[in-house]
């Protein structure tokens, strides 16, 4: 039998073969699980499709590299990496991806408490909640000319993240919701600053678009029960769409959009309408929603190369159609004839979404997931 001598502080150690084996393939798989953690969760429930959207929370979360970072630099000394930009949401690619990548695992604990993923989500999120990382968020939102990082769909997740924590019933939650809200109170104060010097909307099919953050916000400010805030977002609202008609669906989607400038602003109008006032908006707003239950008159985005981070976008438009005309289904009258086309189309929106999330190319794992955990656990349907 084959001695190996393997040097260590205490001295030399005589190993056999198979002893030396184990020494060798230990740091592998260590080096393994930390490049895909994956490896040591257990796989998915048969049947539960969350289970996969955990595991690409999860498996990303602390992920730093690939990174892209949005970062002003005033001089050499304000290079550095996304550790220590952003102590708490480094990792998923970029800060707004790890932000609702957090969401969705505080998301699947407060949907689904028998989640195979439970230990796994509360170490993941006891190492990325505390008073010391969120500091660390503060002081960069704090720095120089960084008043607008982040504005408005990060922040707006981030608020979301707030509520999801607020509504929680598992016993970590509040004590995490009270570390994190230093950066909520800074997030809502800048936010409110803002509003008031924003004279147009941003009708953009990505991250600056006003619609979707202003639905995430005024979502925040009805379960913090801050009236002053939802009133600013509301009027700013009205002021932007109220008078809108006419909205050009058939010219959408554009090539990178992953949210409907059209549909996300009726996801939004919803909220701050009564039933009969919003019914006679959509009239006006989307005259093409037709009245015969098809669902067909709005085909799903297509994307050829899943590999292509801004291409990509178009399975995450699917998705968040697939929530905003369930949305907007629900907001109107039950005899509304308008609903029943409006869900045709939600199913196959959420069809091909949902069937493109995938760990296969980061450029889409890192953030669809949450996407499809907004959908799947209805997360933005009045009432649910």
């Amino acid at each position: 039998m084959k001695i190996w001598i393997l040097a260590t502080g205490f001295g030399m150690l005589a190993l056999t073969g198979c002893e030396r084996q184990a020494v060798d393939e230990a740091p592998a798989q260590e080096t393994q699980m930390e490049t895909d953690p994956l490896v040591a969760l257990p796989p998915p429930r048969e049947g539960v499709v969350t289970d996969r959207f955990a595991r690409l929370a999860l498996s990303c979360v602390h992920k730093e590299y690939p990174n892209k970072i949005s970062h002003v630099l005033n001089s050499a000394a304000d290079a550095a990496t996304p550790r220590d930009l952003y102590p708490a949401f480094y990792g998923c690619f970029d800060w707004h991806s790890s932000v609702h990548g957090h969401w969705l695992l505080v998301r699947i604990l407060n949907t689904d408490p028998q989640t195979p993923y439970a230990g796994a989500i509360r170490a993941a999120l006891a190492r990325s909640f505390t008073a010391e990382n969120i500091a660390g968020e503060v002081a960069y939102f704090q720095g120089p000319d960084r008043a607008s990082f982040e504005r408005p769909y990060g922040t707006a997740w981030f608020l979301q993240l707030m509520s999801e924590l607020r509504q929680a019933d598992f016993p970590e939650a509040e004590e995490w919701a009270g570390t994190l809200a230093p950066l909520e109170t800074l997030i809502v104060e800048y936010t409110s600053a803002w509003l008031p010097k924003l004279v147009y909307p941003i009708r953009a099919g990505t991250h600056n678009q006003t619609a979707f953050a202003f639905g995430l916000m005024i979502d925040w400010a009805d379960g913090a029960g801050n009236t002053a805030f939802r009133e600013q977002i509301a009027g700013k609202a009205r002021e932007f769409y109220g008078a809108d008609v006419s909205c050009p669906l058939t010219y959408e989607p554009s090539g990178e959009d992953f949210l409907s400038p059209c549909l996300m602003e009726a996801d939004l109008m919803r909220r701050v309408m009564s039933r009969e006032d919003f019914a006679a908006w959509l009239t006006a707003f989307l005259p093409l929603i037709p009245q015969d239950g098809r669902g067909d008159w709005l085909a799903p985005g297509v994307v050829l190369d899943p590999a292509d981070g801004k291409l990509v976008h178009l399975d995450g438009l699917n998705l968040s159609r697939a929530w905003a005309m369930e949305g907007i289904a629900a907001a109107l009258p039950e005899a509304d004839p308008r609903r029943p086309a409006l869900l045709a189309s939600a199913g196959l929106h959420r069809q091909t979404g949902v069937a493109s999330v995938s760990e296969e190319h980061y450029a889409g794992s890192h953030w669809l997931a949450s996407f499809a955990t907004y959908l799947e656990t209805r997360r933005g349907i009045p009432g649910e």
